[in-house]
């Protein structure tokens, strides 16, 4: 049995573009049938989302039939869920609230086996070996684990070429909302402060070789900062998609104004 490898991964360092959908609906039956959907890659979140370990698992195993890859969002930077995303056959790991080159250190290390890193060993248990029938797993799944490193405050940003330029780290991913409340405009991510703390990060990100990621639900400023040179960008939520379809659905059967005998409909 073959370790499977990494599309997306091997798509960021060849400097394609990727794009995205966030899935905040946590249903392994919704993560299928947007897995369908043409897109490159589906970001299970784990911070927001109400999303426990068997659920993300689900989801992997829901997504895997389908040319699309799973990326999966950690509630936080923390060794011990990292150890369980991987052994559940996650590949790609987002880490949130990296704010400097020491969390981004923390992070790859907590994705590698030893001595490289600090990753436990428990591949009998693991349906990422496909449990120990992956020849040589253990030193191979290195190669095929891909870090994308969450940056979204000012500390972040502040520390951000340490950051990018920290071995092992694949990509920084921008977190337009949390940056947007801790530059003091809490749901205005398109103010013209935080744009352009945007566009300037994601300039810098490149320089260091390193692939930018935003979402980004507004298409016009998606392919903009698609032109600027970020190469994974979510360009929509499964909640928003859902809840703003539904909302349009419902009131194109509803009456402009209400009957004057008081009724509905």
């Amino acid at each position: 049995m073959q370790l499977p490898a990494n599309p997306f991964k091997a798509a960021l360092r060849d400097g394609r573009r990727q794009i995205g959908l966030w899935l905040g609906l946590a249903s392994p039956y919704s993560a299928e049938l947007l897995a369908g959907a043409g897109f490159d890659w589906l970001l299970i979140d784990g911070e927001h989302a109400p999303n426990e370990l068997n659920d993300v698992l689900l989801q992997l195993q829901a997504i895997a039939p389908y040319p699309c890859h799973p990326v999966v969002r950690a509630a936080s930077n923390d060794p011990v869920r990292i150890k369980q995303l991987l052994d559940i056959g996650a590949q790609t790991l987002m880490l949130p609230m990296v704010q400097s080159a020491a969390d981004a250190a923390q992070a790859v290390a907590a994705t590698r086996y030893p001595p490289r890193g600090i990753r436990g060993v428990g591949s009998a248990l693991a349906r990422a070996s496909r449990w120990n029938r992956v020849p040589d797993y253990l030193t191979r799944a290195d190669s095929e684990i891909c870090v994308l490193v969450q940056v979204e405050t000012r500390r972040g940003l502040a520390e951000l070429d340490a950051i990018a330029a920290t071995d092992g780290v694949d990509g920084v991913f921008i977190g337009p909302a949390d940056l947007a409340a801790d530059m003091g405009h809490p749901g205005r991510p398109d103010h013209p402060n935080v744009r352009a703390a945007i566009d300037d990060a994601i300039v810098r990100i490149q320089r260091h070789g390193k692939a930018a990621g935003i979402l980004m639900a507004d298409e016009a400023q998606a392919r903009r900062l698609l032109e600027l040179g970020a190469r994974f960008v979510a360009v929509g939520v499964d909640t928003t998609l859902l809840a703003r379809r539904a909302e349009a659905l419902a009131a194109a059967f509803k009456p402009a104004a209400a009957p004057p005998d008081g009724s509905s409909y």
